[in-house]
């Protein structure tokens, strides 16, 4: 793996674990989230770094890696926040940081064992 590739996982899984202590911190409700514009905006800002992290690693890692992980759903949602932040789906960002971050998680901290 590139130089440059671990650095930008290990950026991203410190983003993965800020998304868990802010969890942490205001809840597991998503009646919280929703009412708590500190915790939205705290959750969609590290959700949005860990898409644009996704936009610099290697076109290699990517399609090294792209059968284990979904990297176009992940730069994706990082394009819905950067052109349309005032639309964003409120669910789908709780969802996200509670069930598609652990994932995300765990994929870079085995990419970051392997090295």
């Amino acid at each position: 793996m590139d130089n440059r590739d671990i650095s930008i996982l290990k950026h991203m899984l410190r983003y993965c674990n800020e998304i868990e202590k802010t969890i942490k911190r205001f809840g597991n409700s998503i009646e919280d989230f929703k009412k708590d514009n500190d915790y939205k905006d705290s959750l969609s800002m590290k959700i949005f770094q860990i898409g644009e992290l996704a936009n610099h690693l290697t076109d290699e890692y990517l399609e090294e890696t792209k059968n284990e992980i979904n990297w176009n759903a992940i730069r994706g949602m990082r394009n819905r926040f950067a052109h349309g932040y005032g639309k964003m789906d409120l669910n789908k960002i709780f969802y996200t940081a509670v069930e598609d971050i652990p994932v995300i998680k765990e994929f870079v901290k085995k990419q970051l064992d392997k090295n």
